[in-house]
């Protein structure tokens, strides 16, 4: 039997397909399991030891796009798929699911693409947020009634292999700096591919200087994306300025870092510290501490999806009339859902974590 898994995109959505990978793994062990999914974040289960093979499409436009899209929909025909689960719900993942010429194709039931499948899962309508995890569980249901039982993160949590070629990089890259085994490392991601998630720079420089300020051994990588790589480099230089000479020196350039070794980053780290984007799940596979800035997006459905015992912070601006939204216009102007996150309450979440690792779970309302 030959099941095909879509989910090109993004970082953050396909890390929290692996538990579900994991489930059709154990349910059917012999199958062939097929994973396809875009470049960008490929690496998120390239190694998976699950999966029996990776299908990698480019993300490109016009007649580019066109050309891959009928080079993989002739490659998927030739793997002769059995059952084809769409995760992602989009035009191009609905296509190369239906284009598989699977005799199963399981999917959302998301207006203009429902044809495309022969087994439709509606959406659950609940009154509050949902765990996006519990969201793409539930097209397992349609798969098998016995991977109906819903997932925990005790059992089923988010992974991302490590490369060992990724992980002697990493270490090779914090030696040049002058860190050392005994160092405390926090990860500042900075950036975010959507706007709307983008707690401002200069809160992101005042919670660098603020925590290396009085730390001789401790130290700050800043780390930004492709969205928008010219973020860390600009908080760099600002937190620099606002944080002496001496300190400076441990606020490091983490520019060029590939998802591989960012992963095995986590890894080193004594803390992430970042907003809800790929980079935070990125953390969740690992076991480094998390406090994890929400603005438009809410903990009840994007918190990191791993055991408990594992110290994961929340910090936002608290409850607002406006939030969650589907971040496409801010409706009072002044994104105060992340305006309103004050720098000092952020590190004092830090410090927090900092001193200890076993501390419950927490929210923080930073306003």
């Amino acid at each position: 039997m030959r099941i095909l898994l879509v989910r090109p995109r993004l970082i953050g959505d396909v890390i929290l397909t692996t538990p579900a990978i994991r489930a059709i793994r154990r349910r059917f062990p012999d199958a062939e399991l097929l994973y396809l999914v875009e470049s960008l974040a490929a690496p998120v289960v390239t190694g998976n030891p699950y999966l029996t093979d990776v299908l990698i499409v480019e993300h490109r436009r016009g007649w580019d796009r066109l050309r891959d899209d009928v080079r993989m929909a002739r490659t998927l025909r030739a793997r002769r798929i059995d059952m084809a689960i769409d995760f992602h719900g989009g035009p191009r993942s609905a296509w190369f699911t239906w284009a598989s010429g699977a005799p199963v194709r399981v999917g959302y039931d998301i207006r203009g693409r429902m044809w495309m499948y022969t087994r439709v899962v509606r959406r659950p309508r609940h009154a509050g947020p949902r765990h996006s995890m519990l969201n793409q569980w539930d097209l397992l249901a349609a798969v098998d009634p016995a991977l109906v039982s819903p997932p925990t993160p005790e059992t089923d949590r988010v992974e991302m292999t490590v490369d060992p070629s990724a992980r002697a990089s990493v270490d090779a890259r914090l030696a040049a700096f002058g860190m050392t085994s005994g160092d405390q490392i926090v990860v500042l991601h900075v950036s975010a591919r959507n706007p709307f998630r983008r707690w401002p720079e200069s809160s992101f420089a005042d919670v660098a200087a603020g925590l290396v300020r009085g730390q001789p051994r401790r130290w700050i990588v800043v780390v930004g994306g492709p969205s928008d790589r010219d973020a860390a480099g600009r908080v760099l230089a600002q937190a620099h300025a606002r944080s002496g000479a001496e300190a400076a020196a441990r606020i490091v350039p983490g520019e060029g870092w590939s998802l591989a070794e960012m992963r095995a980053l986590m890894d080193r780290a004594a803390l992430f510290l970042g907003g809800d984007s790929g980079p935070m799940h990125i953390a969740a596979t690992s076991d480094v501490p998390i406090v994890a800035l929400y603005g438009p997006t809410v903990p009840a459905q994007w918190a990191p999806w791993r055991p408990p015992h594992l110290q994961t912070v929340a910090v936002d601006s608290g409850p607002l009339p406006c939030r969650p939204c589907d971040q496409r216009a801010c409706v009072p102007g002044d994104f105060r859902c992340l305006m309103r996150i004050r720098p000092e309450s952020v590190q004092d979440a830090a410090e927090r974590v900092l001193a200890s690792s076993r501390l419950p779970p927490m929210s923080v309302n930073a306003h």
